[in-house]
């Protein structure tokens, strides 16, 4: 006579799949959330490099005939016109926020910080570093002496 089972799990079957599911998550969430941080941390230095050069370049094209500046917070950049940045006029401003937990701090240069650049030349009224940072990650953007603005 043949022995036939019950098809199914027992409760030990079904413990080690659940210990092995959970040291599987253990080892793979804390991964994504440091994917995630990274990822932010890049895009946060992508935006500000990119704002620098943006006011920048308008400043050397000369658009709407005058100079742009940026302005630094630690939640986000300002593109503004003109070289005053508590004078300017806020309808033409253009806002990038900086997406948490990426935070800009000082560097070199102690925040809030304005730079605008020189109509003819393009050269900064301010050179020097800030630091854009998450809980685990950093990066340095420098702004050099003659306006180009790049990362570590």
């Amino acid at each position: 006579m043949k022995n036939f089972y019950k098809n199914g799990m027992t409760v030990i079957e079904i413990l080690v799949v659940i210990a092995v599911l959970g040291i599987i998550f253990a080892v793979v969430i804390p991964q994504f959330s440091k994917s995630r941080e990274m990822q932010v941390l890049k895009s946060g230095v992508a935006d500000t490099l990119s704002s620098i050069d943006k006011a920048r370049g308008n400043t050397l094209s000369s658009l709407n005939s005058s100079s742009y500046g940026v302005h630094f917070q630690s939640d986000k950049v300002i593109i503004f016109k003109g070289t005053d940045f508590s004078t300017r006029d806020t309808t033409k401003d253009e806002t990038i926020n900086i997406a948490t937990p990426a935070v800009i701090s000082s560097g070199t240069l102690a925040l809030p910080v304005n730079i605008y650049f020189n109509r003819l030349s393009g050269l900064p009224s301010a050179s020097g570093t800030i630091i854009i940072s998450t809980d685990s990650y950093s990066k340095t953007i420098t702004i050099s002496t003659t306006g180009v603005a790049s990362s570590n």
